[in-house]
C-alpha cells in the first residue's frame, strides 16, 4: 500500500521500517495538543507538548500580547528539533506539537530530510478565534491570532505533510489522520 503525502509517495507509516515523528503544526488554537494526545493514546507513542519547550521569556512575551520574532523562536525550535532527533536516533516513533508556521522552521525540524511528517491542522480565523477566547488560562492571547496567520506559510507539495481540516470533532480528526497515514483500521 502507498500513501501520497502531498505529491511525494511514501509507504504507509505502519509498514515503515524506520521510525517517524509526527509534528502537529498550525496556528495557536487549531487543536494540535488535543488531537496529538488522542493519537498518542491510540498509538502508544511518546508525546511532547511543544509549548513546554518554550523559554520562559517567550511565554512572558506572548502573555503580554507581543508576537514572537524569528530570533525569539530560535531556542524553542532547537529544543523541538532535539526532541525529534532523539526519537529518531533511538529508533522511536513520536508525536510533538509545534506551530512550525514557516517553511524555514519546518526545514530545521526536518533537517535529516526523512523521518518527519508534518500534520497541518488547517482552519480559518473564524473557526479558531472562539477557541482561543475559550481558553483564558493559556499564555497565548486571542489578540495574537492575526500575527500567527501573518507568519503562516502553508506546507508545500515538496514537504512531507498531510493537511487536515479542523472543522470536525477532535476524535474524528484523529481518525482521519490515522487513515491518511495508513495507521488506522
Amino acid at each position: 500500500m502507498r500513501l501520497a503525502l502531498r505529491g511525494t509517495a511514501y509507504r504507509a507509516l505502519s509498514e515503515l521500517e524506520n521510525p517517524v515523528v509526527l509534528v502537529f503544526m498550525g496556528v495557536s488554537g487549531s487543536g494540535k495538543t488535543t488531537v496529538a494526545r488522542i493519537l498518542a493514546d491510540r498509538l502508544g507513542w511518546p508525546f511532547m507538548e511543544g509549548d513546554d519547550l518554550h523559554p520562559q521569556a517567550n511565554i512572558e512575551k506572548m502573555r503580554a500580547g507581543q508576537p514572537l520574532t524569528d530570533a525569539d523562536r530560535e531556542r524553542w525550535l532547537v529544543a523541538v528539533t532535539e526532541w525529534v532527533e532523539r526519537r529518531l536516533d533511538n529508533r522511536e516513533n513520536g508525536l510533538i506539537t509545534c506551530s512550525a508556521l514557516k517553511r524555514s522552521y519546518r526545514n530545521a525540524i526536518n533537517r535529516r530530510g526523512s523521518g518527519v511528517v508534518f500534520v497541518f491542522l488547517a482552519g480559518s480565523k473564524a473557526t479558531i478565534a472562539p477557541r482561543l477566547a475559550a481558553r483564558p488560562a493559556h499564555f497565548m492571547p486571542p489578540s495574537l491570532l492575526d500575527s500567527q496567520f501573518d507568519d503562516l506559510e502553508e506546507p508545500q507539495l515538496d514537504e512531507p505533510h498531510i493537511r487536515v481540516d479542523i472543522g470536525p470533532p477532535p476524535g474524528v480528526i484523529a481518525q482521519e489522520i490515522l487513515h491518511k497515514l495508513g495507521l488506522g483500521e
